[in-house]
């Protein structure tokens, strides 16, 4: 990350208030795309399993996070689809959040570099997440996220995505990575390695030494001073997650599963839930700040089981 002087809140970046809308916009701009595109999905499954259902509809609530007294200290919207035909459960939110950190939060910053946030705990939050788990157990679960955050003395992109299938497909693997490869590349050879890298660690369950799943990429503390390039970068992370992920539903979302394909699912998903819980920067920062609990804890399957 680079750090010091760029990007400051106070007005170093002449256009700080308006770069912070232009991604805020962004994150939504891409929910909107992906809710259009997973209804899409759930219109065109109209024979097998669950296929009676009514096709699932995302529903889309505000959020709020709590500030000091009736202070506002920023919001966003969870659209949460459940009980759909080819979607259990499916989260896509978006927040713009802002305030004072708390002193765990402000500890949970410094510890990972950023300058002055001992010293000065402003902050400025924005992002999307997403976590699909699926009605098949042929259909691999998927997490995505994109974020900006802003100190009073740095700024920094985040983001990412990994790949949580029930039994592993090669060749799902490498289109999943392909995507976002091609995302990464456009900006720099060698991000995709790095980030892969990252995923790869990121994303073990350390305490069953176990991979999540057959990961992707993960980046955080994303700042090379420019920051239009960096938003580009983000930006093409977020719209890689829609050639990298719908295209396996479709090809999956139609392939015949037994009650052991099920059992299995829903240990992996326990699994999940375990990582989310413990290890999730995401999670963590959410609980940490007082944001709408429902909306932290989003990606929660509905059902799991533990062995």
């Amino acid at each position: 990350m680079t750090s010091g002087a760029i990007g400051t809140v106070d007005g170093i970046l002449e256009d700080a208030e308006a770069k912070k809308a232009r991604a805020s916009a962004w994150f939504r701009t891409l929910r909107d795309s992906i809710v259009a595109r997973y209804e899409g999905i759930e219109d065109s499954y109209t024979s097998g399993p669950f296929s009676d259902l009514p096709a699932g509809r995302f529903d889309i609530s505000e959020t709020h996070r709590a500030g000091e007294g009736d202070e506002d200290a920023g919001g966003g919207e969870m659209a949460v689809m459940r009980g759909g035909r080819v979607f259990e459960k499916v989260g896509v939110n978006i927040s713009t959040v802002f305030g004072t950190l708390a002193p765990r939060a402000q500890k949970m910053m410094a510890s990972r570099g950023i300058p002055g946030i001992e010293d000065d705990p402003r902050f400025w939050a924005s992002g999307i997440s997403l976590v699909a788990h699926m009605r098949s157990p042929k259909v691999p679960a998927v997490h995505m996220n994109t974020r900006h955050f802003w100190t009073p003395s740095a700024w920094w992109f985040g983001g990412g995505g990994d790949l949580n299938p029930m039994v592993p497909d090669d060749s799902d693997t490498a289109f999943f990575h392909d995507a976002y490869k091609a995302a990464c590349d456009k900006h720099d050879p060698d991000y995709y390695p790095r980030y892969k890298a990252w995923a790869d660690e990121y994303f073990m369950i350390k305490h069953r030494n176990f991979a999540r799943g057959v990961g992707g990429i993960f980046y955080d503390d994303h700042n090379t001073g420019d920051w239009e390039a960096d938003f580009a970068l983000t930006s093409d992370v977020g719209s890689a997650f829609l050639a990298a992920h719908p295209p396996l539903i479709e090809k999956h979302m139609h392939t015949p599963w037994t009650e052991a394909d099920r059992a299995h699912q829903l240990v992996r998903r326990g699994y999940y839930a375990e990582f989310n819980l413990v290890y999730d920067r995401g999670t963590k920062f959410g609980l940490e700040t007082g944001h709408n609990i429902e909306a932290v804890l989003m990606s929660m399957p509905p059902v799991a089981t533990w062995p």
